[in-house]
C-alpha cells in the first residue's frame, strides 16, 4: 500500500463548508482532448448502465475498467456530474511524485478537504493506478480535458501533462491537484467510491467501514 498523508483540519476540525452547486448544461456535448496514443478518451459508462431512477436518484454506478487501456481517460456519469476514471501506467504514477510537478502544485498533499480520508495520498486514489476524480473545474464549474502526455507546447507552453481547462487556463495534474497561479482554487473532488471486484469501480459507495459525505468537501 502507499503511504497515506493526513489531511489538515486545523483551521476547522469540526466541518469544513458544505460543497457548492453549479448547473453544467453541456456534459453531453463535452469533448475531451489527448495527445499521442495514451490520450485516448474512451466513455464505457454504457458497458454497465444502470436505469433511469437510479440515475435519478443519484445511487452508485458500476464502470467496468476490464477494456481500458493504460493512459485512457474514461468518462462516467454520477448525480448528474462527469466524472473522470484515468488508468495511469506505471510512468505517470511515478510522475505524480517528481519534484518538477510537485512544485508546480498548490496543494500536493491533499491538505484541502476535497476528497474522502481513503483519497487523501500522494496519488489521490485508493488503488495508484486508478484515478476517479469529478470532471469539473473548481474555478467556474467548466469541463477539463485531458492531455496526459507532457508536452513542449499542447496545449500550452512546457504542459507538463495532466488535465487542463480551456475556459480560464486552469491546470491540474495527473491526481487532480491544482497548480499554482491559475483561476482554479482547489484540487479536483474526489467522489465517494469503491472497488466490487478485480476491475469494477462502483461510484457513489464508501469502501465498507468508511464513511465520507460528499457534500463535505470544501468546494466542487
Amino acid at each position: 500500500m502507499s503511504e497515506a498523508c493526513s489531511p489538515d483540519r486545523s483551521e476547522d476540525a469540526a466541518k469544513p463548508p458544505r460543497a457548492t452547486r453549479r448547473d453544467f448544461l453541456y456534459i453531453a456535448t463535452a469533448t475531451f482532448a489527448g495527445v499521442g496514443a495514451t490520450a485516448a478518451t474512451v466513455p464505457l459508462f454504457s458497458q454497465m448502465e444502470p436505469d433511469a431512477s437510479t440515475l435519478a436518484a443519484g445511487g452508485p454506478v458500476d464502470i467496468d475498467l476490464k477494456t481500458a487501456a493504460p493512459g485512457q481517460n474514461i468518462i462516467a456519469l454520477w448525480r448528474q456530474r462527469p466524472i473522470y476514471i484515468l488508468r495511469r501506467p506505471p510512468d505517470l504514477v511515478a510522475s505524480l511524485q517528481s519534484p518538477k510537478v510537485v512544485d508546480l502544485l498548490a496543494d500536493p498533499e491533499s491538505k484541502v478537504w476535497q476528497q474522502p480520508p481513503y483519497a487523501a495520498n500522494w496519488h489521490r486514489s485508493i488503488k495508484p493506478e486508478i484515478l476517479v476524480v469529478v470532471g469539473i473545474c473548481t474555478h467556474l464549474g467548466c469541463l477539463p480535458k485531458c492531455f496526459p502526455d507532457a508536452s513542449a507546447t499542447t496545449p500550452v507552453a512546457a504542459w507538463p501533462g495532466g488535465y487542463f481547462c480551456p475556459c480560464h487556463g486552469s491546470k491540474y495534474d495527473l491526481a487532480g491537484r491544482v497548480f499554482k497561479g491559475v483561476p482554479a482554487p482547489y484540487n479536483l473532488p474526489v467522489p465517494p467510491y469503491r472497488f466490487v471486484g478485480d476491475t469494477i469501480v462502483r461510484i457513489g459507495e464508501n469502501p465498507p467501514g468508511e464513511k465520507f459525505d460528499f457534500d463535505s468537501i470544501v468546494q466542487l
